[in-house]
């Protein structure tokens, strides 16, 4: 498959981007790599080989997911820089302004 200009103007569009100059040179010959190396790849015999679905037979061994306290509340809060009862006490981030 040859990659023409009109080909990667189209991609570029598509992505929101813009190649110019060597950029579409650049562009143009890295697709023809992939659209060459891909051919080279039609070319291997896969007659007798299956499809695969995963890439490995392992199947993930996870624990169990069991909701536990790891830490009281006092505990979270007795570092704090600054604190109330309850809660950490950090800087105001927004500004409300009415205008």
């Amino acid at each position: 498959m040859e990659i023409k200009d009109e080909l990667i103007d189209h991609i570029a569009h598509l992505a929101r981007l813009s190649f110019e100059g060597n950029e579409k040179r650049a562009i143009k010959k890295d697709l023809n790599n992939i659209t060459d190396f891909m051919e080279k790849l039609n070319e291997v015999n896969t007659d007798d080989v299956e499809p695969l679905v995963f890439m490995s037979d392992e199947i993930n061994v996870l624990r169990e997911d069991v909701p536990e306290q790891t830490i009281s509340h006092e505990e979270a809060l007795r570092n704090a820089p600054k604190k109330d009862s309850d809660y950490f006490r950090i800087p105001k981030v927004l500004d409300k302004t009415i205008d």
